[in-house]
């Protein structure tokens, strides 16, 4: 393996807990063999903090700096990241990359994989609120789901080698019939209608959109995961409404990996 410099390690990016920028790196090494197929021929947007959770970070297309060996692609006017190794996934931690955000397309194809759609609890609502609209959209598409990391919860299914044009007006009709029959959805971006409800925010199914990958880490105040999760897990939160079910933490996703292994196979 590519040895890959690693500095300012025992630097603190989520100070509530103390959890260090090294602490970060052992997480992505952990994972990697897990993470990496999610990442692999994809394009990706980073979003950095590093100076840490607290203060403000950024997005980031253009993979400045990358060294000769890291595998980048160019799109859109940009050159992108392409993290394919724990080397490079070990190189944009250690440019204090946090979250690692993957188009939904590989490199050189203009399909998407996945139809996905993006669970938002406004005011009022949470992720219990998502669990209910997640089981009425796997009635409809089936696939799989995941924490967002934060709130909310993403599913995808496959697209069946459909072009951006079809998923997303695929998404943004499964989206709109469940705003019209459901009075806990909404299908549009107005703030002012969304109290107390969920957002299934069908635009992500969009060439120029990424969405944050299975196993990345969040910039949130705690270092939470963006975790896939069974439908059962889906279906207790839902029932219990105890949205503490679905908070999932780096060491937490270490224990599950080694329980469950990769349950993102959409």
């Amino acid at each position: 393996m590519t040895d890959v410099p690693l500095t300012n390690l025992d630097r603190v990016l989520w100070p509530r807990i103390g959890f260090t920028k090294g602490d970060l790196v052992e997480y992505y090494r952990a994972v990697a063999d897990v993470l990496i197929p999610h990442l692999t021929n994809r394009a990706v947007t980073l979003w950095r903090f590093p100076s840490g959770v607290h203060e403000r970070g950024w997005w980031q297309n253009e993979c400045r700096g990358a060294p000769s060996w890291m595998t980048t692609h160019g799109w859109r006017g940009q050159r992108f990241c392409v993290v394919d190794s724990v080397a490079s996934l070990l190189w944009v931690a250690n440019q204090g990359t946090v979250e690692l955000h993957p188009f939904l397309h590989r490199v050189g194809v203009d399909r998407p994989d996945y139809v996905v759609f993006d669970l938002d609890p406004g005011p009022g609502a949470s992720i219990v609120e998502c669990c209910d609209v997640a089981l009425a959209l796997r009635d409809r598409v089936g696939g799989v789901a995941k924490t967002s990391g934060g709130a909310g919860l993403h599913v995808y299914a496959g697209a069946d080698g459909r072009a951006y044009e079809e998923t997303k007006a695929v998404a943004r009709s499964i989206a709109e019939e469940l705003a019209a029959t459901r009075t806990d959805v909404v299908a549009t971006q107005s703030r002012e209608s969304r109290e107390r409800r969920v957002l299934i925010d069908w635009l992500q199914n969009d060439e120029t959109r990424s969405t944050v990958a299975p196993y990345s880490l969040r910039g949130v105040e705690y270092p939470t995961v963006s975790t896939p999760i069974t439908w059962d897990e889906v279906e207790r939160c839902a029932a219990e409404r105890r949205p503490e079910l679905l908070m999932f933490f780096a060491d937490d996703v270490r224990v599950r990996l080694e329980q469950l292994g990769d349950l993102f196979v959409a």
